[in-house]
């Protein structure tokens, strides 16, 4: 169980913009013309009300409707389509060689939902409308109905498809081996150092046999040292402790509600593997958040071996905010790889991490982006408080919820007074983006 919110302070941006989706930001005034292809399959006062809540949460009225479940993305294109006289682009047949964007802007491509390719000779665009796309492209081709020719729909799922397993796996590869190559510091993969290739294998042994050499000529004095190095990190990790633990908490702000209107698109990520479990109470969890559907972007990442996870979503119906990615077989098999699968088609401008285990407090985002709006630029994550939620089966439970309590309502509050770095948990952790 998750409480809503103590903040860390870690470095970004200020507060709140609207979604990205397309890159188009701003609000497209007038009437909703993305309703118009169907005006003769839904019910006047259905759309009517889609209008209006796609003003009041600035979006498309036709993302009101997809976001709701009211009709699904493919059924919209293919109405859209017919409407406009733009193709329906499913990326089925295309290659990597279809594509002419360098490996380094395929991230921007799933960001954007806009992707170019070649098609008998020419460049076309595959657009996968978002925000307020469907509307500016009905604005467009009935202005200029030559864009047609250059201009196609597709899908958000077929879209990551393509980019997921028709780029030569490009995506995989930069999730697991991106670090290393840009941050080598930050990374604990190996690093050449440029040592020739003896050397390298002769270091470690030579620096062991140093050790071993002092410690037998000079064993008290090798010993001496270690005991007192050891006892000043020790003393002084347990004096901040003590520190932070006896600082004051700090008074509760309150801030005023956010209209839905200016709340920004906020990503959720989860990386599940071998959850079958807990993917029904984690996405009812998801689903009682207290945010706007069609803001809400939740990205599912489960590994391709994993049948029983993907059945157990499956199983749950359609859920039209929800993607479900298949994690790339590339680098190992861990929780941050699978993550970063996810990044380049997170579409919020803030970004929630959440384990299979987690649920999280229904009020959570308003709380986090309400920390982001308390505390300064320099502010780019913060963390929620963690309890456990079975303490009185054991007491081994019991002793983990003291522990849980102790850090994150005490420890990690006071550190975050301070201004230091804090360790992070890894769950329920919510980035600003810088997009």
């Amino acid at each position: 169980m998750e409480a809503p919110l103590p903040v860390c302070p870690a470095g970004v941006s200020h507060i709140l913009q609207s979604s990205n989706d397309n890159w188009l930001c701003d609000p497209e005034p007038g009437p909703a013309s993305e309703l118009d292809c169907l005006r003769h399959v839904l019910a006047p006062a259905l759309l009517r009300a889609a209008e209006a809540r796609g003003r009041e949460v600035g979006i498309g009225a036709d993302q009101a409707l997809i976001r709701s479940g009211v009709i699904n993305e493919d059924a919209y294109l293919q109405t859209l389509s017919s409407h406009t006289g733009l193709a329906i682009e499913t990326c089925a047949e295309e290659s990597r060689a279809d594509c002419p964007l360098p490996d380094r802007h395929l991230p921007g491509a799933a960001e954007h939902g806009l992707l170019p390719l070649r098609r008998d000779g020419k460049l076309i665009w595959a657009v996968a409308p978002r925000g307020f796309a469907a509307r500016r492209l009905c604005r467009l081709t009935a202005a200029y109905p030559s864009l047609c020719d250059r201009v196609r729909l597709t899908s958000t799922r077929d879209l990551n498809q393509f980019l997921l397993r028709q780029t030569g796996d490009v995506l995989g590869q930069s999730a697991a081996n991106a670090l290393g190559r840009r941050f080598p510091a930050l990374s604990a993969a190996p690093v050449a150092d440029g040592a020739p290739g003896g050397l390298r294998t002769m270091r470690r042994p030579a620096q062991t046999g140093a050790l071993a050499v002092m410690m037998v000529l000079t064993p008290t004095f090798a010993l001496d040292i270690l005991s007192d190095a050891l006892a000043i990190w020790f003393l002084a990790f347990i004096s901040l402790r003590l520190a932070a633990s006896l600082r004051p908490p700090r008074p509760a702000v309150r801030l005023p509600r956010v209209p839905d209107g200016r709340l920004p698109t906020y990503t959720v990520i989860a990386a599940l593997y071998r959850e079958a479990a807990s993917v029904a109470p984690l996405m009812q969890a998801i689903g009682a958040l207290d945010y706007p559907r069609e803001k809400l972007d939740v990205i599912i990442v489960i590994e391709l071996d994993d049948l029983e996870t993907r059945a157990a979503l499956a199983r749950l119906g359609p859920m039209p905010q929800v993607q479900v990615l298949l994690a790339s077989a590339e680098g190992p098999r861990t929780k941050p790889k699978a993550l970063n699968c996810a990044l380049p088609f997170a579409r919020g401008s803030f970004t929630a991490v959440f384990d299979a285990e987690d649920r999280p407090d229904p009020g959570q985002l308003r709380a986090a982006l309400d920390a982001f709006r308390i505390q300064g630029t320099d502010v780019a994550c913060a963390q929620a408080s963690l309890c456990i939620e079975n303490q009185s089966d054991s007491w081994l439970s019991r002793m983990f919820a003291a522990e849980y309590a102790g850090q994150f309502d005490v420890f990690l509050p006071g550190l975050a007074s301070f201004g230091v770095p804090l360790p992070l948990g890894g769950s329920s952790n919510h980035f600003r983006g810088i997009r």
